[in-house]
């Protein structure tokens, strides 16, 4: 009996400290920000072509992502092709419980390591893409003045359908005070052009409130985990070895192919975990 009363001991202080982790999100107020849908842009980065690439890898890494995860849904809102199936510029919105909160996280330099197709004596190449998840905003949370912006026509480039590329339908919103500007040309016309190329720079002013409280309150922390300084490289994906790591909290995996096909959980929940434990530790 003193044996098992033993191992039931261990079972449960084992027990004990998986949910005082599970319980550590709960000690802090609930940011209703998280609720939100979110906004992502994907760009390359340093590396020509090859940062193209990657775009367009890291876009289909959070297609699949989203697909997966039950109640979201993810719209275009501008999508450039390059050459070779790379991506020039990806913006969408994913709408869903908890999107933002989710995905907020992942905002900044995103690095690769592999050898390309073209290269013969086998070196490993590194390029780099930018990842932008920005809160939807709505128009009570900014307030733009119509005499605050420059809004610009004009006819539409690249592919398109009837009506895309005959008129000017392209739309370019110059916000004045902070120099943000959008362009928008997915859409069929003129109207919801402007109506996308809005909902855009809403959210980027919006981001730009949220950031300047969130770096105001960092400079009182030793760390900046979640800062979303889009400068720094947060994460390496390295394909000759199989690995990704995330730089802010040293998380490491070796399933690069499941995380490159969307199963993005594992780190998404680690980046979770550490935010939180930094700002009980403020």
């Amino acid at each position: 009996m003193a044996a098992e009363a033993t191992q039931e001991v261990a079972r449960l202080q084992a027990a004990i400290a998986d949910l005082e982790v599970q319980l550590r999100p709960a000690l802090l107020p609930h940011d209703p920000m998280d609720d939100r849908n979110a906004i992502i842009e994907i760009k390359p980065g340093t590396g020509g072509k090859r940062s193209a690439l990657f775009a367009a890898d890291l876009f289909r890494m959070y297609t699949r992502f989203i697909e997966r995860h039950p109640g979201w849904r993810r719209e275009t809102i501008s999508h450039s092709e390059g050459t070779l199936g790379g991506v020039k510029e990806a913006v969408f919105k994913v709408s869903g419980d908890g999107a933002f909160g989710a995905m907020r996280l992942e905002s900044g330099t995103h690095r690769v390591q592999r050898v390309p197709a073209t290269e013969t004596q086998g070196r490993i190449h590194t390029s780099a893409a930018t990842v932008a998840v920005l809160p939807e905003a709505e128009e009570v949370d900014v307030k733009i003045e119509d005499k605050d912006l420059r809004i610009d026509v004009f006819r539409s480039s690249g592919p398109g359908g009837q009506s895309v590329n005959t008129t000017d339908s392209a739309v370019r919103i110059t916000h004045l005070p902070t120099g943000l500007v959008v362009s928008q040309q997915d859409q069929k016309s003129q109207l919801q052009n402007k109506l996308k190329g809005m909902e855009v720079l809403r959210a980027r002013l919006l981001d730009l409130k949220v950031r300047a409280a969130h770096e105001a309150r960092a400079k009182m922390r030793k760390d900046q985990v979640g800062s979303g300084d889009r400068s720094d490289k947060i994460r390496t994906y390295n394909y000759p070895q199989s690995r990704v790591t995330d730089h802010r909290i040293g998380f490491t995996t070796h399933d690069l192919a499941g995380i490159m096909d969307g199963h993005i959980e594992p780190i998404i929940d680690a980046l979770k975990l550490a935010d939180v434990e930094e700002m009980l530790g403020e």
